[in-house]
């Protein structure tokens, strides 16, 4: 395999807090900890970042407010980053070409969110004043269309009737979730599912269920990215960068338009597997933006795992659980184990790049790490792998 001179950088340390119903931090703490958490991680001192760049949603100015806290100074790269769930990969692969560029030398990546409060439900979590609605902008609010469930079951309806996707097709994507989460320690929902229990869960917005839905979560995830020289002598194993890429569909959301059939990743897999020197049969492992279950099954067709239509018979052929021929979100994912934006396939890609997955282990020489941000308007992709790119 060839690629790019993108293997010259490398995660080289991974930082988690406690993730779920976890109270009493603000998203700024929460933060700070996972930043020291990874660069501990990674066997240095906050005096060796020179980069920071922190994921949008903290409120204020995360990124000079979060480096006041831990007392960087003198940094090269400060930058806050919003692509929504995309904003991951984009960080790493702008922290990659700061590296590269010689703009910076050691760079980490955070996202942190404490959206859940004692006695409230999830569900209120993101709960926020309705908006004022003038002139046709109105009409969606006034359809019901007032959240991003409502939006993302349009998108499932419009893949289920042009392709005959099935509920049960989706359930099976939230089986073999769970799947994996029983074998994560840290997972939220550790209870085994069938596809009767998805089948009973209530509805969100139909056609999505409960359990075709990503859970809320507190807490923090970081990473530090470094160059691949020096990544060679810190104190966990590198997860080496072989490939990046984003795509921005644009699509609008009416008759005609690829929303709901079509995503970002159709741009952004084709770029970051260039780039890597590989292609799809390479792949070892997916870990994937699993908002819903409906986005890992158009996200598996648009890289080409499958062919346009076939995601749900796929998923449904067991192909993505234990055992089966792509693993996919082996740690539980955003469904059943901690939501984290795009930091949680991210977090499970480095567990996985590792080798220390334990029970939930699968082959990682080539592993594929999805994105997804707003209404599928915004795709990222990155390619890692414990090998050195070309050895």
């Amino acid at each position: 395999m060839t690629g790019t001179a993108a293997s010259g950088t490398a995660i080289v340390g991974l930082g988690m807090t406690e993730l779920g119903k976890v109270y009493g931090r603000s998203p700024r703490r929460f933060a700070a900890d996972a930043v020291r958490l990874a660069t501990a991680d990674a066997g240095l001192s906050l005096d060796d970042l020179d980069g920071l760049l922190v994921s949008h949603g903290m409120g204020g100015s995360p990124g000079i407010e979060l480096a006041d806290t831990l007392g960087l100074r003198d940094l090269r790269l400060l930058s806050q980053m919003n692509s929504f769930g995309a904003t991951a990969g984009a960080m790493v692969s702008y922290a990659a070409m700061s590296i590269l560029s010689g703009a910076a030398s050691t760079v980490a990546c955070v996202f942190a969110d404490a959206p859940l409060k004692p006695k409230t439900s999830a569900g209120e979590a993101y709960h926020r004043d309705s908006p004022a609605w003038y002139g046709f902008g109105g009409m969606t609010a006034a359809l019901g269309f007032r959240s991003v469930n409502a939006f993302y079951a349009l998108a499932a309806r419009r893949h289920m009737e042009r392709y005959g996707t099935t509920e049960e097709q989706l359930g099976a994507i939230a089986v073999s979730t769970r799947e994996w989460a029983v074998r994560n320690p840290i997972a939220q929902m550790r209870e085994p599912i069938t596809l009767d229990d998805h089948r009973a869960s209530r509805w969100i917005a139909e056609p999505l269920r409960l359990l075709d839905c990503c859970l809320v979560s507190n807490g923090a995830v970081a990473i530090v990215v470094t160059g691949a020289d020096r990544a060679r002598d810190l104190a966990r194993p590198p997860v080496h960068l072989w490939g990046w890429g984003q795509g921005h569909p644009g699509h609008r959301k009416e008759r005609g338009s690829g929303f709901g059939l079509t995503t970002g990743a159709l741009t952004s897999g084709p770029t970051a597997m260039k780039m890597a020197g590989v292609t799809v049969d390479d792949v070892s492992q997916c870990q994937l933006y699993d908002c819903y279950t409906y986005t890992v099954l158009v996200t598996l067709e648009d890289y080409g795992f499958c062919a346009k239509g076939e995601g749900g018979a796929f998923a449904a052929s067991g192909a993505l659980g234990p055992g089966g021929a792509l693993p996919t979100n082996t740690g539980g994912g955003q469904l059943s184990a901690y939501y984290m934006w795009g930091m949680t396939p991210l977090s499970e890609a480095v567990v996985q790049a590792r080798g220390d997955g334990g029970d939930r282990q699968a082959g990682n020489d080539v592993v594929l790490v999805s994105g997804n941000g707003g209404i599928l308007d915004h795709h990222s992709t990155l390619i890692l792998s414990p090998h050195p790119k070309g050895a």
